[in-house]
């Protein structure tokens, strides 16, 4: 998975944000953070910030910015991330770019094109077409198992990711306690808690409440995570003109002290804390009320959180292959393209939510499988033109010549694999070719992609023992566990 971003550097790349702009929203940022605060739901914490310094009042917790810079300085500066089987998967850091799923999506466009609630075999599905999919770099629980009691939803729906695929597994919980629940599911699946904290092979993603509020679960489990060197990511979702400024300067700055707090808050738990910020930063369209996922101002606001935290020198959590269609259509592709190109173009991190429909709220196999073909594309692009060695061949085209060719020199066979990107769902033939396989459209043949994965792929399923393992934790947690808010 690693060799598809070695060349992520060479591309040159365009900046939304100035030095200064990148100066101003931070010291914004630290401002927000002093004189406004942040309400804190948790006693542990505050106590925390407290002893670090912090002024607090009732729950408002107010931030110095030394205390904040401190902890910017000791954050790692890049998480590695491994597989289930102890494999280096994700450099995540400086501008390399990886590609994966989302999570809690309420509906799935099955195969069959309905639209209907998930259940376990489709997030079970889900994870073995990320598996097959070449770009597709960490999977995740896809769909809500709303059928399931809720007390058990999360750690059943991380069940279903970490037994059919290899790739790293992003998840979300309820509390604390399903985080734990998780911690030590993986733990089995890798061989033990100190292997998966010395080779983390899952990232926890929870979110503050925009505007500036931390709940008690999402405090809880950045300090559970914090000290057991569980990598984080600690994003908002501000949606601008709604619950975050109309501009978006404003937003980024605002959703920034959001992701600051938590950062603060891990490394003042545990000096080095593996975070990730970032964020998911829209627009509230002021025509639908929906929170806009395939505009220009989404890849223009996620492009600038990129640029701030390459500035912080962070690890950065991107969003991209979504759209606000409720189909795979020409619309969902030019989204998706679209966003696709931006994030990678301004050097996001973890880059998730592929395969999103309808502004987030419904999931596709087909755009899916859609997404790792423009993945693919700008990953190529990202590769760049490589001058050095041989790649400027003076002797061969001197010996070539004028009205010579270069079709059957060692030099073509020798180099055209690696130049040349292959598609495995875009048609190259000419009419006559084309019409003779049948005059498929793009539709036709990412359908038959996906068939082919979902009859015919084998997915590499964690060992019978390991799963008897992991259903007793689920099963204790059936009887003991409770979900308040």
């Amino acid at each position: 998975m690693l060799k598809s971003n070695k060349f992520v550097n060479r591309t040159p790349r365009f900046n939304i944000l100035s030095e200064d702009d990148k100066e101003e929203i931070y010291d914004a940022s630290l401002e927000i953070l002093q004189n406004t605060g942040v309400k804190v739901e948790h006693e542990e914490a505050r106590s925390i910030f407290s002893g670090a310094g912090a002024k607090v009042e009732d729950n408002i917790v107010h931030l110095p910015p030394h205390l904040v810079n401190d902890a910017v300085s000791k954050a790692p500066k890049k998480v590695l991330m491994y597989d289930r089987n102890g494999e280096l998967a994700m450099r995540l850091g400086g501008t390399n770019s990886y590609f994966g799923s989302g999570t809690d999506v309420p509906r799935t466009l099955d195969e069959d094109g309905e639209i209907r609630q998930t259940v376990a075999e489709d997030i079970a599905k889900w994870a073995k077409v990320c598996d097959a999919l070449d770009n597709i770099d960490f999977s995740s629980p896809i769909g809500l198992l709303r059928k399931e009691k809720e007390h058990v939803q999360d750690i059943l729906e991380a069940k279903q990711v970490m037994t059919n695929t290899t790739k790293p597994v992003m998840f979300c919980s309820w509390d604390e306690r399903g985080t734990e629940d998780i911690f030590n599911m993986a733990s089995v699946a890798v061989g033990g808690k100190e292997q998966l904290k010395a080779k983390p092979y899952i990232i926890h993603y929870i979110e503050p409440v925009t505007p500036l509020s931390h709940s008690k679960e999402v405090m809880a489990q950045t300090i559970f995570g914090a000290k057991n060197n569980l990598p984080t990511i600690y994003t908002p979702m501000p949606s601008a003109g709604a619950v975050s400024p109309m501009t978006f300067a404003g937003s980024i700055a605002l959703g920034l002290a959001e992701s600051l707090t938590g950062i603060t808050l891990a490394q003042l738990v545990n000096e080095g804390a593996p975070m990730i910020t970032g964020g998911i930063y829209s627009i509230l369209d002021m025509q639908t009320s929906g929170f806009v996922y395939g505009g220009p101002e989404f890849a223009l606001m996620n492009g600038a959180v990129a640029e701030m935290s390459n500035f912080l020198d962070l690890p950065m959590f991107g969003t991209a292959g979504v759209t606000d269609s409720k189909v795979v259509d020409t619309q969902a592709a030019i989204e998706a393209s679209f966003n696709i190109a931006t994030q990678s173009l301004v050097g996001s991190n973890l880059i998730h939510d592929v395969g999103y429909l309808s502004s987030g709220l419904l999931y596709s196999y087909d755009q899916l499988v859609m997404s790792d073909e423009i993945i693919g594309m700008v990953k190529r692009i990202m590769e760049g033109i490589d001058t050095s060695g041989d790649n400027i061949p003076l002797d061969l085209i001197d010996e070539v010549g004028p009205k010579g060719n270069f079709l059957n020199t060692s030099h073509t066979m020798d180099n055209f694999k690696e130049e040349h990107w292959q598609p495995s769902l875009m048609d190259r033939k000419n009419f006559d070719g084309w019409e003779a396989d049948g005059s498929k459209t793009m539709g036709d043949r990412i359908s038959e992609k996906r068939d082919d994965i979902l009859e015919n792929y084998e997915a590499p399923v964690l060992e019978d023992d390991k799963q008897e393992k992991i259903d007793e934790i689920i099963e204790e947690e059936r009887e003991n566990r409770k979900v308040e808010y």
